[in-house]
């Protein structure tokens, strides 16, 4: 159970940071995940049954996810189209993309296949569970992309994209071209999109042309119970309890499905679940938000 969870939390905590990147960092609410993530899917399953090595399967998928991100950049920066339409007009191409890589099939199987994860069982066999080498990995794969991402936003260019969602008018005051940067963030997110649905195809076993609906909604799910973990603005702990929100909320979505019989709950209201979780929490957030201000209120009366 637990090694489950914690395989889970880790591989859709890569697709939680690329969401942090859009809807936090870039202030842009990006619907392209629920199109991205089945991408990177469909690439690595149709990869794997060419032959292609996983790694460079990876790579692939991460190239195809950017490309999606570079397309809605494109729609909203060159068309000023609003950044949410733009994400679900790039979602809605996807999806006949994706047929498309899958060579026309709603699925593929990868059961016969051996696949990154498969190969990691057979090497630590003698000496450790499949199941826990399998959290060490995803623990390990999911621990490089954040310290990379960590370096990343303490470079210029990573400041300068962190800077561009809660004051644009400061990139183009130092002459840089706001669009150049958001394009470059929107890629990099749905880069990790594709890559967290590349490990959610091999660990699952299959790649689905459904497999990202509703991804988006979890995203947000799972990054604002990460923020109520950790109060920080520290880049490091941002990203830390983006992965925290991640594995919390694959531990909620397992105590629905297999103990919500007690009060009724089936697997089929797990979207409910989901829905009721982002709406409690922005509520408490509003909460806290007027409590403060009206804490300040007073203090100026």
């Amino acid at each position: 159970m637990i090694e489950g969870i914690l395989t889970e939390g880790f591989i859709y905590g890569i697709m939680v940071l690329g969401v942090f990147i859009t809807f936090r960092v870039l202030n842009f609410a990006d619907m392209t995940v629920d199109g991205s993530f089945p991408l990177g899917a469909a690439v690595m399953a149709a990869m794997l049954l060419r032959g292609i090595h996983p790694g460079a399967a990876l790579v692939i998928a991460f190239a195809g996810g950017a490309l999606s991100g570079l397309v809605t950049a494109l729609i909203h920066t060159r068309l000023k189209i609003p950044d949410l339409l733009s994400g679900i007009l790039t979602m809605t191409m996807l999806y006949s993309l994706n047929l498309r890589v899958m060579s026309g099939r709603a699925n593929l199987s990868l059961l016969r296949v051996p696949t990154l994860f498969s190969r990691i069982g057979d090497w630590t066999s003698g000496f450790m569970p499949p199941e826990i080498a399998l959290v060490v990995f995803c623990a390990l794969a999911v621990g490089l992309i954040k310290a990379a991402l960590d370096l990343f936003f303490h470079t210029d260019f990573g400041l300068s994209l962190g800077a561009l969602g809660s004051n644009p008018q400061l990139i183009i005051s130092q002459g840089m071209n706001p669009d150049i940067i958001k394009m470059c963030g929107i890629c990099l997110a749905n880069g990790l999109v594709a890559v967290s649905g590349s490990f959610a195809a091999m660990y699952q076993g299959f790649a689905d042309v459904n497999l990202g609906s509703g991804m988006i909604v979890s995203g947000l799910a799972s990054l604002m119970i990460g923020e109520f973990l950790v109060r920080s603005n520290r880049i490091g702990l941002l990203t830390l309890r983006v992965i925290m929100g991640s594995i919390l909320y694959r531990a909620l979505m397992y105590l629905a499905r297999n103990y919500g019989y007690y009060i009724q709950m089936t697997a089929n209201d797990l979207k409910l679940i989901t829905g009721v979780l982002i709406v409690l929490c922005i509520i408490i957030s509003k909460g806290g938000f007027f409590s403060a201000r009206r804490k300040r209120t007073r203090g100026l009366s």
